[in-house]
């Protein structure tokens, strides 16, 4: 896979941007979907309002919203593969290139894992709570 190195000593592009990556593109399902939801719910309809006004891409992310979602889902699942793929790969002998190299595995096994949470939340408001609401 291009962007992993096989010496192990310092991780590829993928491998240090794809967790981020997917956590900008789940993070629109919640631009779209979730924060309109939620203002509307919580009486805030001239909030509402006047962030479309401001923010007029809010409006297209929103009628695009099935293709937000598959563009977020194949961001996460690419950033799933990378990860999955260099969940054993070496870290440097040096102590504290060591330890860096495990922290940023940690930290970016979270960043992923709020990425999911994420593309649930905007999954949830976009397509479970409306079909529930029609039911």
């Amino acid at each position: 896979m291009r962007g992993v190195p096989d010496d192990g000593q310092r991780p590829g592009f993928w491998a240090a941007w794809s967790p981020w990556l997917a956590l900008f593109a789940s993070s629109g399902t919640l631009v779209c979907c979730a924060l309109p939801a939620l203002l509307v719910a919580l009486g805030a309809g001239a909030a509402l309002s006047s962030l479309v006004s401001v923010v007029p891409g809010l409006v297209w992310v929103s009628e695009y919203k099935a293709e937000v979602f598959v563009f977020a889902g194949l961001m996460l699942v690419a950033s799933g593969v990378v990860q999955w793929r260099n969940r054993f790969a070496p870290c440097p002998v040096d102590p504290a290139l060591r330890d860096a190299c495990l922290r940023t595995r940690k930290v970016s096994a979270w960043v992923y894992l709020a990425s999911l949470a994420v593309y649930a939340v905007g999954g949830l408001f976009a397509f479970v709570l409306p079909w529930l609401q029609a039911s």
